[in-house]
């Protein structure tokens, strides 16, 4: 798949993100990360989010008293975030994490959802990770969650098919995973199917989604490589320590 036809399919997806997971727990995401960020020394300030969607995190961000700039490379959900009604200190604007530049510093980068398994390719991880830091004054924190690689390994990718509604529509979403070892990498093939329920009319998309998993030497290693430091590493949400359990795992780097 050409890279246009990517970000097409990408785009579309946009469309149904909220719908799709509208059983994701924001709320508690949302109390998690200003527990935590409390728990580094921000209790309030700026924070900017690589990869913010459709600008769900981030709003409710602003009713801990935060101001949070979200980027995301998807024309579609930055669309759907800017269509909603304004919400004081919450901003997007399209951008590619890698590259972009706000001019300006934060006191924090947000990069939640596995956004940093995205970045299948050394290059672009540590473009991604010269981007945070350029964009903190050093004490500031690079706070992010990553798919881990030990769970990845106990668990074993596997074949899943999730099925939503609301009264317009109805989703099923069919992921087969294919497991490239040696690249530390897991691609998800997506078949998306979305029904319109008041005609039958069924539209149809296939997706690609590379998704990398870490070990936490090697996030070490890729720290001190690009300006920063671990603060810890815990399970997203409960704050246990990583495991073959953990699927998903959330990172705190200070800024040096």
């Amino acid at each position: 798949m050409s890279a246009d036809a990517a970000q097409k399919n990408f785009d579309r997806y946009g469309r149904y993100f909220d719908l799709l997971y509208r059983d994701k727990d924001y709320k508690g995401e949302v109390d998690y990360l200003v527990r935590t960020l409390r728990r580094l020394g921000i209790a309030k300030g700026n924070l900017i989010e690589f990869g913010c969607g459709t600008g769900r995190h981030g709003r409710l961000l602003t009713e801990a008293g935060f101001h949070v700039h979200g980027i995301d490379r998807s024309e579609e959900m930055i669309a759907r975030a800017q269509t909603q009604a304004p919400v004081q200190g919450f901003a997007c604007e399209v951008g590619d994490v890698c590259s972009f530049k706000a001019g300006r510093k934060f006191d924090a980068v947000l990069s939640l959802f596995h956004v940093i398994s995205y970045q299948t390719g050394n290059d672009d991880l540590i473009a991604v990770f010269r981007n945070a830091r350029a964009h903190l004054d050093a004490g500031g924190i690079f706070l992010f969650d990553v798919w881990y690689g030990p769970a990845v390994y106990a668990q074993r990718p596997m074949d899943r098919v999730k099925t939503i509604e609301d009264d317009a529509i109805s989703v099923e979403r069919a992921a087969h995973p294919v497991w490239r070892v040696n690249e530390n990498r897991v691609d998800v093939h997506y078949r998306v199917a979305i029904t319109d329920k008041a005609t039958g009319a069924v539209d149809k998309l296939e997706e690609l989604h590379p998704m990398r998993y870490f070990s936490l030497l090697e996030l070490d290693l890729l720290a001190a490589f690009t300006g920063f430091r671990r603060e810890f590493a815990e399970e997203f949400m409960s704050g246990a320590p990583p495991a073959e359990s953990t699927w998903g795992v959330c990172l705190a780097m200070r800024a040096l």
